[in-house]
Order: structure tokens, then sequence, then C-alpha cells
């Protein structure tokens, strides 16, 4: 059996944490730049407030209904995400992350020493009591029958917080209220082209030919219908696997029209992804640079590039990685743009112990290498950019809009809540 313990609007509830005067009220939280809405509360969602819509198209409503905005907070969320996994991992030891609101747990045996349902309404008390986040379990002999239970805990409060799927006549009526675009591995395209056969539900697809599903639908689709009939197929996954490319890129507050700004961006967005590859003790032999302009500015001239960079040794050496960033960066930038967005990728990754050397290098590597681990384990222990080098400035020119960004109460001295006796 596996479990899915699904964090209930997960942004939404992280800020009514810390301020109780949400509670009731409706809530959302936008993306980078107070760009759209990606997470709404309940009440939110009752005003008919869509996930992914504009806030300027919805400005005039949340005004209109008070609707309390917020900024992401990634900061918050990700420690508040922290803190479940931990208490989680009290109950069962082997998780997988999926996300920052959801983990699947491994139940297998578990039925034969506890009742499911008394054992995981203890997670959720459990989680509840200890971080102020409710959550929603679902739990059934496969991944994806866990997430549709999970779905049902959530929308179903006679439910209370779990629902478990675990014999052959919950499963059918489960498959037939699952409505097809809300299974998991199902995508839009496979969506859209199923509702055109009249395939509306989950049942419905489960009772398509095996052989056409492997056919239409590929090894990835025959995996999800072998899920839905109740056969274990998508393994449990608690290391997770090396990136084959990392991307760091954002769009900025303001549009940029010169280099000094814009090499600053990129420079700490090179520098993001170098440690990303220290993590995952990897090196990249090549580096990927792109900046483009507003798209949505017809009145503004438009430019996109983007450039290859291939370095001489593969490598994960920030300063190293800086040099052929902006080296890249100086080739593609126009003067006569203004740019909203820049990023860079690490790309032809290998592992750091299998780098091909080269007879020409004249790097000392064993420098940066002992450099790199100094920045490190100091921007870990007092938070990111503690160290940093020059290049990347102070980010005040081209960083994120966040104007409603509410306290990092958790990892932040000066924002800790302070109680009044």
């Amino acid at each position: 059996m596996f479990a899915l313990v699904d964090c209930n609007n997960f942004f939404v509830s992280c800020e009514r944490v810390f301020d109780s005067r949400l509670e009731g009220k409706p809530v959302i939280v936008l993306s980078n730049n107070d760009g759209c809405a990606i997470a709404r509360s309940n009440e939110a969602k009752a005003l008919g407030i869509k996930m992914g819509a504009n806030y300027f198209e919805i400005e005039e409503l949340c005004k209109k209904h008070d609707v309390q905005v917020f900024s992401t907070n990634f900061v918050l969320y990700a420690d508040m995400s922290l803190r479940v996994r931990g208490l989680l991992a009290k109950f069962c030891p082997e998780i997988e992350d999926y996300s920052i609101d959801e983990s699947f747990l491994d139940f297998s045996g578990f039925e034969q020493y506890f009742d499911l349902k008394t054992y995981c309404s203890r997670i959720a008390k459990t989680v509840k009591q200890g971080t102020g986040i409710p959550v929603s379990i679902g739990v059934a002999p496969t991944k994806t029958l866990a997430k549709i239970a999970s779905r049902f805990a959530k929308k179903y409060s006679g439910y209370k917080d779990v629902c478990i799927i675990d014999s052959e006549e919950k499963r059918t009526k489960a498959l037939q209220r699952c409505a097809i675009g809300d299974v998991w591995g199902i995508g839009r395209r496979y969506t859209k082209r199923l509702l055109a056969m009249n395939i509306t539900t989950a049942y419905d697809f489960t009772q398509l030919s095996r052989a056409w599903v492997r056919k239409n639908m590929a090894v990835t689709g025959e995996r999800t219908y072998r899920e839905l009939l109740g056969e274990s197929c998508v393994k449990m996954e608690t290391i997770e696997p090396d990136r084959q490319t990392i991307m760091v890129s954002r769009s900025f507050g303001k549009m940029i029209g010169d280099y000094a700004t814009l090499s600053e961006a990129v420079a700490t967005y090179t520098g993001m992804g170098a440690a990303k590859l220290r993590k995952q003790k990897s090196c990249a032999k090549a580096v990927l640079v792109f900046i483009h302009t507003n798209h949505f500015r017809a009145d503004l001239p438009q430019y996109s590039r983007h450039i290859v960079v291939t370095l001489p040794v593969a490598s994960n050496s920030t300063p190293e990685l800086l040099h052929y960033a902006l080296e890249g960066l100086k080739n593609i930038f126009q003067p006569q743009f203004l740019y909203k967005k820049a990023g860079v990728m690490m790309m032809e990754i290998v592992p750091e112990n299998a780098v091909q050397g080269n007879l020409f290098d004249k790097i000392d590597r064993v420098k940066h290498h002992d450099l790199m681990k100094v920045l490190d384990s100091v921007n870990e222990k007092y938070g990111r950019n503690t160290l940093k080098f020059a290049v990347m400035g102070d980010g005040k020119a081209w960083k994120i809009k966040q104007e409603r960004l509410s306290p990092c109460y958790t990892t932040r001295l000066l924002d800790f809540p302070v109680t009044k006796s």
C-alpha cells in the first residue's frame, strides 16, 4: 500500500499559520513578479478565481471581496515543507518527496500491524498540531490510485482527511468518479483525445484494451492504465536522480537595458547553477546563456538569442563557470533592446569523479575545489549568498517583483513572530 500526503492549499496554509486573521478569508498567492494566482484558499475558489488567473484581470474582484493577496515566499514555504516531512519521517521510514507539498509513503506491510485509517488520521493530526498545516491522505495499492484517493480526501469532508482504496469495490467507485483529466500521468494532449472518444472517467479508460493503450499512448500510458487496475508499476524514488541539465532563469521585476545589470543577473544564475552541480557531485561541460525581451510588448523592438559555450574541462567551480557564462553573454548582448528575462543552463553534465582532463589545463582544480567547499559550507550555515562573488551584485536593479511578500517567519531572526502577554 502507498499513501500520498498532500498539504491542503499549501502556500495559503503557510501564510495562515502565522497570521490567524486570514482564517476564513479568501486568500491567494501570486507567482514570480506577482503575475498570476498559483495558490487559492477555498474561499477564493468560491469567488471564481481560477488557477493561473492573471492578477491584473482579477485585481478589481480581489478588492471588491477583500481578498488577501501575497507574493510567493519560497523561503517560508520550503522551510515549512521540511518541517512537514520531518514529522512524516516519524511514521514511515521510506518517503518520496514528490513536490514541495506532496509526499509518498511506502506502507508495504503496514496493514499487518496497523489499522491504516486510524494510523493515517494520527498522521494528519500530528502534522496539523506540529506545523499548523492541514493535510489530506490517500491510501491505495498503487501510487496513481493513491493520488486519486488523496484528491477525494481533500474534496469530500466525509472522509475526514483520509481516503483508503483497499477493495475492488472502492477502486471501481473511485475510478467512476474521477474525471479522465484528473488522472496522474494523463496529460492535456491525451485527455483531449480520450474525451473525443467519449472516455470521460478513469473507469472508462480502464475499459479500453491494454493493446490499444500500448499502441496509442506508449509505455507511460500503459503504466498508468495498469496502475489504475491495481497493479503497482511506479516504484518509490526515495533518492532524487541526478539532473541531466540544470536551468536557472527568472523574469526581471523591470526591464533591463544595460550590460552591467544584465551581467549581474546572469552571474547570479550561474552561481546558483554551480551550487546545484556541486550538491549532486556533478560537473558541466557546457553552459547555455539566453536573453530575451518582453514578447508581450508589441510596442517595443524584440530580440531573443542564446549561445552555448563549451568548457575545455567539465567543471562545477563558480569562478570558472562565471568566466564562460559572461563571455557568452558578451557575444549575444545588444545594447539597443530592453530585456525581460535571462537564464543559464548547465549542460553535458557528468559525475565529478569521471571528468576527462585536458593536457593544456592551467587551472589549479584542487584550490578551486577547496574554495567551493568553504563557500558552500558558509552559505549552507548562514544562508544563500552570505558569501558570493562581487560580479553578482546586490540584485536590487533586477530582482523579481514581490510587492506583497510576507515575512520569513521561520528563517530570519528579525521576522520571528512576537507574542504579547
